[in-house]
């Protein structure tokens, strides 16, 4: 008699994506700090 084994988890194939994501959230804070940075400078630099 056969036993029913539940199928194995495909993890490889999630591990792609889940780089993908983190890349893109790390390039999304250095986004953000960047504008941060540009507006503290553009009214510091800004000729009165």
């Amino acid at each position: 008699m056969t036993t029913h084994r539940a199928p194995e988890p495909v993890a490889a194939d999630a591990r792609p994506v889940e780089r993908a994501v983190t890349v893109g959230l790390a390039l999304a804070v250095l986004a953000g700090l960047g504008w941060i940075a540009g507006m503290i400078c553009t009214p510091v630099e800004w000729p009165l």
